[in-house]
Order: C-alpha cells, then structure tokens, then sequence
C-alpha cells in the first residue's frame, strides 16, 4: 500500500462518527515473534474513561525505544482481534509512506491519553 492507492468509495459522515478515535500513550513495547509480519505488542493508555487497551502494530520500522512514551492516536471501539494468538483491543492510527512503511500519526504535544481526535 503506498501514497498511490486509489480514492474509497464515498461514505455516509455517521460511519466515520461512528469511531472513537482517542489519543492515547504507549505505556510499553514488546517483540510478537508470532506475527507473520514484523510487529510489535504494544499496551496503550487511552485516559481515564478507556483505560489501558493492547494492541498489535506493524510498526517494526520504529525502534521499540522510541515507540515507548509516545503520543499515539488510535481507535478503540472496533472490537476484539485475535492476531497469532495474541488479543488486540485498538487500532492506531498510521500513513503508509511511498515505500509502504507505516508512519504513526502523532497529536499535538500537548494533547494528553484520553482526548478525543473528531
């Protein structure tokens, strides 16, 4: 998947509404050795009235330093994925670049876990 995929379908606006699309903060990362493409186990705090939530992220491109501490933004009302065994309860939220390498989205510095992205 690359920059140069073509445009979706058109959408009723209510489907996008729909998501509950939050900042959230990666409390921390851990290798997933099971997956069948590189990625990572990640714990995201999502505030208060979400809380902590795991996911997997093919975002192997980051070091897992550099993915610890970081601002995020994912969706959290998708549902439960079993992925190799492994349960992901939220999706974050990325570009992929012209290589097809995922590029997280980051909110503003001084958002905090919790707030809602709309």
């Amino acid at each position: 998947m690359t920059d140069r995929q073509e445009p979706k379908a058109q959408v009723d606006a209510a489907h996008f509404f729909a998501a509950d699309i939050r900042v959230g903060l990666v409390l921390s990362v851990d290798s997933f050795p099971e997956a069948r493409k590189p990625a990572y186990k990640l714990r995201v705090d999502f505030g208060p009235l979400v809380g902590e939530l795991a996911t997997s992220a093919q975002v192997a491109n980051y070091p897992a330093g550099e993915l610890a501490g970081r601002l995020v933004v994912g969706v959290v009302n998708l549902g439960k994925k079993r992925i190799a065994g492994f349960t992901s309860e939220c999706l974050l939220l990325g570009s992929y670049d012209t290589e097809g390498v995922v590029q997280l989205l980051s909110p503003a510095p001084e958002s905090s876990p919790g707030d809602v992205v709309g």
